[in-house]
């Protein structure tokens, strides 16, 4: 589904944010990526949105070269506050980007309307951004990406600006999204919503500082050196399904990953 060849980017002062970068992610694979603060991880994440072009190197989306933002690509920012439309309803903000799928209005309302009963908000859609928590905001935000059903999301930093709890609570949404449990006994939210929700296939390239956070949503965890950034090492993650945030992180194989991540993140 991606594929990223010989990636380098140089701002215009010269510094060097990403170089060499050579990773391929399998269609419906969740891979997170980690490094340390100011390794170039957000901006690669552009580079393959389309929104940044690369110095040197190719990014290909579906086998296609990566020129400008591809169709069948979303991207759920940290700061949700930016990225939803305070004017607009919960429903409409979800609904926007469905214009460019060339859908009719009435169908653009209802796939909305279903995305967010999805991720556990169809009592909010008449409401607007500023009335919900910041959770609330960032599952928004998630639907809106649902919605579009794109073949690739990214993520960066979606999780970040939430308490702890709601951190969890996403967590488990975002697993349940794709399929692969969360949300269970012992999860954040004790089941919370997103059961049931249909990822329809979509590969997710996900960018955390969260070391634990990488472990327990990915499929396979990369680490990037620090500036500037380069593909350090990839840890295949083969914990069991359903994961949750109590059973899940208790595990062995759990610990034994954080810590091999931890250590490749840290290191001098």
């Amino acid at each position: 589904m991606l594929e990223i060849a010989g990636l380098s980017h140089r701002y215009a002062d010269g510094h060097r944010a990403v170089e060499g970068v050579e990773l391929h992610v399998a269609s419906g694979e969740l891979v997170s990526i980690v490094g340390p603060s100011g390794c170039g991880k957000s901006t690669l994440l552009r580079c393959v949105a389309g929104l940044q072009r690369p110095s040197e190197g190719r990014i290909a989306v579906g086998g296609r070269d990566v020129d400008g933002v591809p169709d069948d690509l979303a991207v759920v920012f940290q700061d949700y506050t930016r990225s939803l439309f305070p004017w607009l309803t919960v429903r409409d903000n979800v609904a926007l980007p469905l214009r460019r799928r060339g859908l009719a209005r009435a169908e653009r309302r209802a796939r909305a309307e279903e995305t967010l009963a999805q991720v556990g908000l169809d009592s909010a859609a008449g409401r607007y951004p500023w009335q919900l928590s910041g959770g609330m905001q960032q599952r928004v935000a998630i639907a809106r990406a649902l919605a579009y059903r794109p073949a690739l999301l990214l993520m960066d930093e979606p999780f970040g600006s939430v308490d702890a709890q709601t951190r969890e609570d996403l967590e488990d949404l975002l697993l349940a999204v794709r399929g692969g449990g969360g949300g269970g006994p012992g999860g954040g939210s004790g089941g919370g919503p997103g059961g049931g929700c249909d990822g329809r296939g979509m590969t997710i390239l996900l960018v955390t500082h969260d070391i634990d956070e990488s472990v327990y949503v990915g499929d396979r965890v990369v680490v990037l050196t620090g500036a500037p950034g380069r593909v350090h090492s990839e840890l295949r993650v083969e914990l069991p399904a359903p994961r949750d945030q109590i059973g899940t992180r208790g595990l062995p194989e759990f610990v034994k990953l954080r810590a091999e991540v931890g250590r490749a993140v840290r290191r001098p």
